[in-house]
């Protein structure tokens, strides 16, 4: 969608109204007793202004009769005995009355939206989340995505207040609407000045909103960099790098360019508001004393008395202030709703990978196995095959190896295998039938990868392993297993809460890990899962020799029975393999056990030899 020009701002402005009742949707759902609560409170407190200032009217007038009577008391006491005050100290009553309903209504209403505000905050967030879980690995991957998901992140919390915006609308609106019945009941012509006053305020409001969220669209991929530095300049993660080469300057330097650009073009536009609407103002000022000129001309002239000079002039002041408030919140909304266009832009993107509309259930367990037919795949936006013709087969019950030089395909045909992508070209087969045939949320919970940029999570130690399968949380006994399978026992057992202990350096209390132990709870979380292919990508990077040695063979132990895909670039953890596949440029090159390829003059032994000269 392309952004709104000038010459479409007012168009799209109007457009983006639309938005307004999908939102209400949303609020409604969020909570619908705090929603109604909250109509009811705002509509019953919007008719509390222009009681109470009725009241004035009549206390003042009642003052102003009783001053006029003959022979009247000198005293409260005597104003008390004679009765006379009966009728002003009922009304004084009502007034205070009202008065403390107005305070404890507006009490009520700020805690009422405090509460609908946080309830629409969760809602939005966990349907942001759920929403994303659902999307393709292939949108994560997109540029563009990351923009439009980093806008609509921002909405979740930057539109909430919007809720109350439009619940002050409503309010405003209908204390408007009393105050105006007053006003014509005493002359129509004042309703209609004021509101011709403020008229060119409106419109505005609404251009220079409108200029804002453009500026804000246009700028999203700068304000992702800008972010971005920011987070890089000061974070744990990149605190060494940044030391030790110097980067400080570098980064500092590119985050104030892009800041600054940003920060002048708002500047602009922010001048240029406040004079426009300086004098748009000053119009809706002199009407206003036009209208309230005629007011005291007609009290002088005995056409109104003092009390409906002070209702008049109080609704006339408290009409004025609020219609500029309705306007102005009107086009402030009007732009809030402009950016609710990034929210559902969001959700409406729809994954292209899912279930079928009769999914088979995946085979329990895996009889024949899982083969590549002619495999193709592109990444999107990519004109260069990460794969091509590729055809293999993975036995039940097998471990095959793929080895092969950087750019070989071999995460890529992880990706695959876990549906993440579905192939350009060609068929994956799981006991016979395509990946696609099978239920998408079955195929991947029989699939544990370890992929080598695995998420270090800042959780506790046992929910580190649990996310292999987070379902099974609480059994404490199936995550120990899983972390002795892993050795990442010995890990734990070094942490002073053991496996109850927060790592990463994220949050308070955090016990920093090693990279290699990080990989043992990433290992772990494979085990956790129990599936019924385990794949492996690249899972001993990060631990040293004898670490590395003790991990394949009880890895060799425990997938007995099971189908097993390694991809390691250390060719002394391939050897345990029952097949190795030798990977060049997206195909099959070569394939047969370690003594086999050795045996022969090609890629493999090439660059086992490479290696093992490394060690000499």
């Amino acid at each position: 969608m392309a952004a709104p020009d000038g010459g479409t701002s007012y168009r799209a402005r109007w457009a983006a109204l639309k938005n307004i009742p999908p939102f209400l949707r949303m609020v409604w759902q969020a909570s619908p007793v705090l929603t109604v609560a909250m109509i009811l409170l705002r509509l019953i407190r919007a008719l509390l202004p222009i009681s109470m200032l009725w009241l004035g009217k009549l206390i003042i007038d009642e003052v102003v009769r009783l001053l006029a009577l003959p022979d009247t008391p000198q005293t409260l006491i005597a104003w008390w005995q004679s009765g006379l005050a009966d009728h002003l100290i009922l009304l004084m009553l009502a007034e205070l009355g009202l008065a403390l309903a107005s305070d404890i209504f507006g009490r009520l209403v700020s805690y009422a939206d405090t509460l609908l505000q946080e309830r629409l905050v969760i809602s939005l967030s966990m349907r942001l989340m759920d929403h994303a879980a659902d999307l393709d690995l292939a949108s994560f991957e997109d540029a563009g995505f990351q923009d439009r998901l980093d806008r609509a992140r921002r909405q979740t919390m930057g539109r909430i207040p919007l809720v109350g915006q439009i619940m002050q609308q409503l309010q405003d609106g209908v204390t408007v609407a009393s105050f105006a019945a007053g006003l014509i009941a005493y002359n129509p012509w004042l309703v209609l000045l004021l509101a011709v006053a403020l008229i060119p305020t409106l419109i505005g409001q609404m251009h220079f909103n409108a200029a804002l969220y453009d500026m804000n669209w246009r700028r999203a991929p700068e304000r992702r960099q800008r972010d971005y530095l920011r987070m890089i300049g000061a974070t744990a993660e990149t605190a060494k790098e940044v030391k030790i080469f110097g980067l400080n300057r570098f980064l500092r330097d590119r985050y104030l360019d892009l800041a600054e650009r940003f920060y002048a073009e708002n500047r602009v536009i922010n001048r240029r508001q406040l004079i426009t609407l300086a004098l748009l103002t000053g119009i809706g000022t002199i009407c206003y004393y036009g209208a309230y000129l005629w007011i005291i001309g007609s009290t002088l002239t005995g056409q109104l008395s003092i009390g409906d000079l002070t209702f008049l002039s109080g609704s006339f002041l408290r009409m004025r202030g609020l219609i500029e408030g309705l306007l102005s919140s009107f086009s402030s909304m009007a732009g809030q709703a402009m950016y609710l266009d990034d929210l559902y832009r969001f959700f409406d993107e729809e994954p292209a990978i899912a279930s079928p509309a009769r999914p088979l259930p995946v085979p329990t367990p895996i009889r024949q196995g899982i083969s590549f037919h002619d495999v193709g795949f592109r990444y999107p936006g990519s004109d260069r095959w990460a794969v091509r013709d590729l055809s293999f087969h993975l036995g039940a019950g097998e471990s095959v190896a793929l080895v092969g030089e950087n750019g070989a395909g071999k995460t890529t045909i992880v990706k695959l295998l876990g549906r993440l992508y579905d192939p350009t070209e060609g068929r994956i087969l799981l006991d016979g039938r395509d990946l696609r045939d099978y239920d998408l949320d079955q195929l991947r919970a029989s699939v544990g990868i370890v992929f080598q940029d695995f998420v270090r999570y800042a959780m506790t130690a046992a929910d580190n392993i649990a996310t292999g399968r987070i379902e099974a949380r609480a059994d404490r006994s199936r995550i120990t297993t899983a972390a002795e399978r892993a050795m990442a026992d010995q890990v734990i057992a070094k942490l002073p809460e053991g496996y109850d202990q927060m790592v990463g350096k994220r949050f308070a209390r955090g016990v920093e890990l090693s990279g290699g132990e990080w990989q043992k709870l990433a290992i772990a979380r494979a085990y956790m899962r129990d599936a019924q292919l385990l794949v492996l990508d690249e899972p001993t990077a990060a631990l040293d020799a004898r670490a590395e040695y003790e991990v394949f063979q009880r890895f060799k132990d425990l997938t007995k029975g099971r189908s097993a895909l390694l991809i390691s670039h250390r060719f002394s953890s391939v050897r345990m393999a029952d097949r190795i596949i030798v990977l060049a440029d997206g195909k099959v090159e070569d394939q047969g056990t370690h003594d086999d390829l050795m045996t022969r003059a090609g890629r493999y032994r090439e660059l086992f030899d490479l290696q093992a000269q490394g060690y000499r």
